[in-house]
């Protein structure tokens, strides 16, 4: 680590923070990578995100674009400082080394192999620095799986998520988002944090190997266990759960109202809400797994009911009588309902008046030590200031 007091001079880095002081050499791109390093930036480390000549891939990746830049590349790449590198050009190749010799971690997500020509690869730099945490993410892992190409859609087919997903009688279906990607990028920096913490103890660095199809399969979670400890075979559901019932969409007199129902308690007291005492006591819906055998006529009652009343009615009824429900919103409506629950998940990066709207860093602490002072890097932005920097440590 290094004294921050030095980062902040040479970077206005913030001196408190949980990772204040702490350098990373980020050689990722496109999603994975660099939202894990993103996550880190926040906690105050200094985050330089070196690039190829032609830069990010999804600085390319629109639309949509604010301004003139990918709205991609703006979610996963605040609160870093940016400059481009040929690897091929022996300049810049040594830039990347200096770099590399004052960093405490570097991630990188290139095809396993592809550094060791430069002396970059996690075996060539842990040997010349034995302190240095080397983060590596891959699609299939660095064996046998090397040569595949790691994209997230890739590995959500791949891992059978996609094979739960979506209509019962439709085609399987990728979730609307990289989840792939951001569940790889969430475990990389979970054990770039472990190992931190590790050499914290005994001195020394290590290699972290992420691969999205683990990580795929880490997060199917109960799915997953189903197939391992129970050897079922789970198919899509479409919007229903594969183990609780009722907890799915319905539809009210005027939209639609999600219900989610954990427990025999919570039925009831759903019953009782609906005026349907009738189901309670009706050896079909008397418990979880009564519910679940008889779910698509227990879906028919249920909304029969419902759309006696509006949404907002039931949701108001509903919450008096402890039944977890809420209203299926678009991406817009659950940043308003985060914003009126005091959530405030919209931050600013860079200065008040011209950064970059984003969505804040998950985690809050109560020392409230959280940076969004720079907003994300134009290609090349930083080149200077980080040249600077190296030539004083050389100096």
């Amino acid at each position: 680590m290094i004294d921050p007091a030095e980062l902040a001079r040479a970077f206005d880095r913030p001196t408190h923070g949980p990772l204040a002081g702490v350098v990373v050499a980020d050689f990722s791109r496109v999603l994975a990578g660099p939202y894990a390093t993103m996550l880190l930036a926040d906690m105050g480390a200094l985050v330089v995100k070196v690039e190829s000549p032609g830069g990010d891939d999804t600085r390319r990746w629109r639309p949509p674009v604010r301004g003139d830049e990918s709205t991609y590349f703006l979610s996963v790449n605040r609160n870093k400082f940016a400059l481009s590198l040929d690897f091929a050009d022996a300049g810049d190749l040594a830039i990347a080394h200096r770099i590399v010799a004052r960093a405490d971690v570097m991630v990188e997500n290139f095809r396993p192999g592809a550094l060791a020509r430069f002396g970059l690869d996690a075996a060539s730099v842990r040997a010349r620095h034995p302190s240095l945490i080397v983060a590596s993410l891959t699609g299939f892992g660095s064996g046998a799986g090397a040569a595949l190409p790691g994209y997230d859609l890739l590995a959500q087919a791949a891992s059978g998520l996609m094979s739960v997903t979506g209509d019962p009688d439709g085609p399987p279906t990728k979730v609307g988002v990289a989840v792939v990607d951001v569940l790889a990028g969430l475990h990389a920096a979970v054990g770039i944090l472990g190992a931190l913490h590790a050499r914290e103890r005994d001195g020394e660095g290590q290699r972290v190997e992420v691969d999205l199809l683990t990580s795929a399969l880490s997060g199917l979670v109960n799915q997953a266990s189903a197939v391992i400890a129970a050897g079922a075979s789970p198919g899509p559901l479409g919007n229903a759960h594969p183990s609780l019932a009722p907890y799915e969409p319905f539809a009210t007199a005027d939209g639609t109202l999600v219900i989610a129902v954990g427990n025999d308690r919570q039925f009831a007291q759903l019953c009782e809400a609906l005026e349907t005492p009738d189901l309670v006591e009706d050896a079909r819906f008397a418990t979880m797994p009564a519910r679940n055998a008889h779910r698509e006529i227990l879906h028919t009652l249920l909304t029969e009911a419902l759309r006696a009343r509006p949404a907002a009615e039931w949701t108001a009824r509903l919450r008096d009588a402890g039944v977890p429900c809420g209203p299926l919103n678009d991406i817009a409506g659950g940043i308003r309902m985060a914003d009126e629950l005091g959530l405030d998940p919209v931050v600013t990066a860079g200065p008040a008046e011209s950064g970059v709207p984003t969505v804040r860093h998950p985690i809050r602490w109560s020392s409230g030590d959280l940076d969004y002072s720079k907003a994300p890097p134009e290609r090349d932005a930083d080149r200077d200031r980080i040249l600077r920097w190296l030539a004083a440590d050389s100096a």
